[in-house]
């Protein structure tokens, strides 16, 4: 065989193997991603070894940015490429716990390289939490899920709220939660420590109050309820070796900031009882599947159009050496998109006070702010509410620790 079309060969199986991964990667534990990427690099004179570097290195980053991906909505993905590119992956070895080449080929003047990675997710989480690009209060809603369920064997629908609860675990609940909170949706009154809505003070008229449910989940600090009830029960279908259950789910969810039911999501689903398996479970973990996805797809639309709706407030700035550094922070204001006007109230020696109208709330413009670089200082939100947000001038410090000058970087497996 030639060596061009051994060349080709091997490219061939290398691409092969990359297209056939999960681009997104796999999630070994809520602190590491695993996954393969590919990278490239020109290959300059006779410095292969150069070029070899090079694209792993870029196949690195690939996985870095993956990583990123995993744990922002893709509206705060898009939003924050400045942080990425300029912040992140510059030092991308820093997440990187270990990796292996898994294949490389020279190809028209390029070296070519596939890299199984594992990033360190718990690191890259803190330094955008630090950053505040992650922020559940604003990327995705806190939401408590009140899910009544009933099987055939049950004589009424079972709840853990209400007048008369009974203990149990909800299968419906535990399929929707998990894939939930997998979307990054954070909860509230899940689990073995569920609040009793009597410490509140508040009483259910039924298993299905809306007021009250929403009264709840405004003392849990919630931004949404989910209230609904899953069932099954035998179908009136036969068939020769086993029956039949219909399952169906129904899910209101209100929004508690307007009070007002803004969703509902239905499912049904069948399924077929045989040896060794519960037609009614089977059934309830069918359509639950199919609530989740459809909740998680519905609620992130609205909360990303809710968060945008357009706010006025006003924004103070205070600081020394404050004209020069003043006329900076305005021209990166300026860099914002979601302000749709900026407008000067007073302007000092030492302060100023300016009208902003911005496309989401006063939280999310200070969490933009502080995403901006700057030359020779930095920039404290001193306080934030639904009126106004205050800004102080600092001294420049470094919020990210310096890069590893070892490396990071282990190759495994070689």
């Amino acid at each position: 065989m030639g060596i061009k079309k051994h060349a080709a060969w091997v490219l061939a199986i290398l691409w092969a193997v990359l297209l056939t991964m999960d681009p997104a990667l796999a999630v070994e534990s809520e602190k590491v991603l695993i996954g393969v990427t590919g990278g490239q690099a020109k290959i300059s004179g006779e410095k292969l070894s150069a070029a070899q570097q090079a694209a792993e290195k870029e196949a690195l980053n690939v996985a870095v940015q993956n990583a990123f991906a995993s744990l922002v909505s893709r509206q705060v993905f898009g939003a924050n490429l400045e942080f990425l590119y300029g912040r992140i992956l510059p030092r991308a070895s820093d997440y990187v716990i270990t990796y292996r080449v898994m294949g490389g080929v020279q190809h028209k003047g390029y070296y070519l390289v596939g890299v199984e990675s594992k990033i360190n997710l718990e690191l890259l989480e803190k330094h955008l939490t630090d950053a505040r690009i992650l922020n559940a209060a604003t990327d995705k809603p806190v939401i408590l899920f009140l899910i009544a369920e009933q099987t055939p064997d049950d004589l009424l629908p079972r709840y853990w709220w209400g007048n008369n609860p009974e203990p149990y675990t909800s299968l419906s609940e535990t399929i929707i939660l998990e894939q939930m909170v997998q979307d990054r949706f954070k909860t509230v009154g899940s689990g073995p420590d569920r609040p009793s809505p009597s410490l509140y003070n508040i009483r259910f008229s039924s298993i299905y109050d809306a007021e009250a449910a929403m009264a709840l989940g405004r003392a849990l600090k919630a931004d949404m309820v989910v209230l609904g009830k899953a069932g099954a029960q035998e179908s009136m279908n036969r068939t020769v070796d086993g029956k039949i259950f219909d399952g169906e789910i129904e899910l209101k969810v209100y929004d508690l900031n307007s009070g007002k039911e803004v969703m509902v999501s239905v499912n049904r689903a069948a399924a077929k009882s045989t040896e060794g398996k519960e037609g009614a479970r089977g059934a309830i973990s069918e359509i639950s599947v199919m609530a989740a996805q459809d909740l998680s797809q519905k609620i992130d639309a609205f909360w990303t159009q809710n968060l945008r709706r357009e706010n006025s407030f006003i924004l103070t700035i205070s600081g020394e050496n404050f004209l020069p550094r003043f006329l900076d922070l305005k021209k990166r204001l300026n860099e914002i998109q979601e302000i749709e006007n900026l407008q000067p109230k007073e302007i000092g020696s030492d302060n100023a006070v300016m009208e902003i109208v911005f496309k989401g709330s006063p939280e999310q413009f200070s969490d933009a702010v502080m995403l901006k670089t700057f030359v020779g200082f930095g920039i404290e939100v001193a306080k934030v509410t639904d009126q106004t947000v205050s800004i102080r001038f600092v001294e420049k410090k470094e919020e990210l620790p310096p890069a590893n000058d070892s490396g990071g970087e282990q190759k495994i497996g070689e």
